[in-house]
Formats: structure tokens, sequence, C-alpha cells
């Protein structure tokens, strides 16, 4: 089994990531579908006794897509790239403006630098690169302990950190 970071743990991953190009209905397990298979087989995959989990390209508009994976337990980003920052954006609007509470998983070219960012985006779970220290990513979650912006984390802004202690 593969080892995954989840929520600031890690841990065993439970879930197959469907290899490309595959077809059919699981009997049991957990699996994570690509887009492209989800759409030409909702019904038998719904009707399977698996939990099915959907990976996004990180070309996907998340909201007009929203509406037909909204009740997944599981989304995942793809990462073509690390430099390629389109599934952060995809997270943020995944957790702040359409409200999942599932499961958000970030795969692909997941690098240590790129950790920190993913878990203030709103990913939950992280699948590095095989190349990357597990423990060192899991060590740049709590990396910074200040955070300006507002994000999908639970961080509190240094200004308003700032103006807690000002009403003291």
């Amino acid at each position: 089994m593969t080892r995954i970071i989840a929520r600031h743990a890690i841990v065993e991953d439970d879930w197959t990531l469907a290899p490309e190009g595959a077809a059919g209905a699981p009997a049991s397990g957990k699996l994570i579908v690509p887009l492209a298979r989800w759409r030409a087989e909702r019904e038998p995959l719904l009707a399977s006794a698996a939990a099915i989990g959907v990976l996004l390209p990180n070309t996907e508009d998340v909201d007009a897509l929203y509406p037909q994976i909204a009740d997944r337990p599981l989304i995942a980003l793809q990462f073509p790239t690390f430099t390629d920052g389109r599934a952060l954006t995809q997270a943020v609007l995944l957790r702040n403006r359409l409200g999942f509470a599932g499961e958000l998983r970030a795969l692909g070219d997941i690098v240590r630098d790129l950790v920190f960012w993913l878990g203030r985006c709103g990913f939950d779970a992280i699948v590095p690169r095989p190349d990357q220290d597990l423990e060192a990513c899991r060590g740049a979650l709590g990396e910074l302990d200040v955070a300006y912006q507002p994000a999908a984390d639970a961080h509190a802004g240094a200004w308003v950190r700032r103006r807690m202690r000002a009403r003291g």
C-alpha cells in the first residue's frame, strides 16, 4: 500500500487510482476514476459497492462541473507539473465557494515546496512524488505559522491576530 499525507499524518492510502483506460465497476473498495471515465460510466460505478472518487484535470471549470461531482466522497486534483498552480485555484473554489466537505486530494508532481500551499488551499490529502521524503513533506504543512491572506485552512490572518491583541 502507498503511504500518503492525510490530515497532517502519514497514513496508508486506502484508495486506489484507476489506471487510464480501465473500465468496469469495482466490486468493493475505494476507487478514484478519471473524469472521462466518471462521465462515461457514472451509472455502473454508482451501482457498484465501491466508494468512487473523481480525478479532475487542472483544466476543468470546477464551477460548471461541481453539480456532477458534489456528492463524491473524494475529489482528486491533478498537478501535471509542480509549477502549474491551476489545481490550487480549483481547490480554493471547491472549498470556499462551492462548500465541498469531502476529501480533497492533491496528485501528480507534488514536491515538498508545494505542500504548505496545498494545505492553505484546502487539500486534506497529499500524495507527493515517490522521490519526496514523506516526513519532510508532512513537516512543510506547519512550516509557516503566520498567514497574511485568508485561505481555506484554519490559519487566522496576521491582521486578525493584531486586531484581537488590540481588543485584548
